[in-house]
């Protein structure tokens, strides 16, 4: 897993891409932190893939809880990373522009991510 300085890092490339116009709702990755957020899919989809294994082997309930736990914290990191590019672009754009709706919309999509 990439270090805090380096998900800062892609943080800040994260700053390269804007989610566009109301019409046009389509983020603009770098392809830095398009890459990552790839990389790190591919992972999440390699640990779901493990646990499916691990439940045909029958292996010991409290052990393959712990990998869904490892999977859920994986997709959270990626998750946090949409999220704070989403705001330090996105979000500022459109409320630049006068579109106070975008905090409706990203209060409602926290709301989604804190359910987990």
């Amino acid at each position: 897993m990439n270090s805090n300085l380096e998900n800062k890092s892609l943080l800040a490339d994260e700053e390269e891409f804007c989610c566009g116009q109301m019409s046009e709702r389509k983020s603009h990755h770098s392809d830095k932190v398009k890459k990552n957020l790839v990389t790190r899919l591919n992972r999440i989809e390699g640990q779901i893939r493990g646990i499916k294994g691990l439940i045909e082997k029958d292996t010991y309930c409290d052990d393959v809880i712990t990998q869904i736990s490892a999977t859920q914290s994986a997709l959270n990191s990626v998750a946090r990373i949409l999220l704070e590019g989403h705001l330090k672009t996105c979000v500022v754009d459109r409320l630049n522009e006068g579109d106070t709706e975008v905090l409706d919309e990203v209060l409602i999509t926290i709301q989604k991510l804190m359910k987990k």
